[in-house]
């Protein structure tokens, strides 16, 4: 979509979109062996069906496989696609580090946060967009705005997916709401909580967070016991306000992007699309 923005999809856009999807990959392969996950999207991870070390070279392979594809790719902007597929690389792995520290960390603010999900998820969004507009023959004003928007939206989408693991549908979110909640996870939701909480509310969610249910009965008391704080301090309308300034910010680079306005209706219905699920 990067590249359609500004021209006829070239060859090469395939071959680094392969690439960069096999970088993805990768990451997860290896994030489930961290987080010892079981499931990935519905099937067995590869370090339980196969063992630990597979799943640990299995993930290097396709990293290898990833840069094998942008071997071929036109000499004319292929050290800048490298430069900017590294640097993205680099940040990801960043973001899952940041992730696992603020694991184990009593406070993390709203702003480590914010930049733990830019590095962790924006990015490479914003980067597939880059990579795109570069092959499509965008100025250098272009890929910075195109940058910038993947980057907003990334971020966005990461908070309105926080939002709804909270308040989505069940029926349509897929999985029991609440996910977050029962293992305590430092989303922004938690986060502004211990920031705005006082009081009683502010006793109820320590008490709450120090809670460990033992079965159903009491993980749905956990869940909306501490919906209620996020209802009562107001965080439910901050994280909704928080996902739209972001989204804004998304929009307001791709309206500077200097293109005729019809080749942005793709993106902008992207964006539509990704902040207005309800699952």
């Amino acid at each position: 979509m990067g590249n359609e923005l500004f021209g006829e999809i070239k060859e090469d856009c395939w071959q680094i979109a392969a690439g960069i999807e096999l970088f993805h990959n990768f990451t997860l392969m290896h994030d489930d062996i961290m987080d010892k996950a079981s499931l990935r999207r519905g099937k067995t991870t590869v370090h339980v069906r196969n063992g630990a070390n597979t799943a640990i070279l299995s993930g290097d392979v396709m990293l290898v496989q990833a840069y094998s594809r942008l071997e071929d790719i036109c000499v004319e902007y292929q050290s800048w696609i490298l430069k900017l597929f590294n640097q993205t690389a680099r940040e990801v792995c960043e973001g899952q580090q940041y992730d696992m520290d603020y694991e184990s960390r009593q406070q993390v603010s709203l702003d480590e946060y914010i930049n733990m999900i830019k590095l962790k998820t924006s990015v490479l969004l914003a980067a597939s967009l880059k990579m795109g507009a570069i092959v499509g023959g965008a100025t250098v004003h272009n890929c910075d705005r195109v940058y910038s928007f993947g980057k907003n939206l990334g971020i966005a989408f990461q908070l309105q997916d926080d939002y709804l693991d909270c308040f989505g549908d069940p029926a349509k979110f897929g999985k029991q709401v609440g996910g977050d909640i029962l293992r305590n996870k430092k989303t922004c939701l938690l986060i502004k909580a211990e920031e705005l909480a006082c009081g009683s509310d502010k006793d109820s969610l320590a008490r709450l967070l120090a809670f460990q249910p033992q079965n159903e009965t009491e993980e749905a008391e956990k869940v909306q016991g501490i919906l209620e704080i996020y209802r009562t301090t107001g965080v439910e309308q901050v994280t909704r306000e928080l996902i739209t300034n972001y989204a804004q910010k998304a929009m307001d680079h791709l309206d500077q992007v200097v293109v005729v306005s019809t080749r942005k209706q793709p993106l902008q219905q992207l964006a539509e699309y990704l902040l207005h699920r309800d699952y």
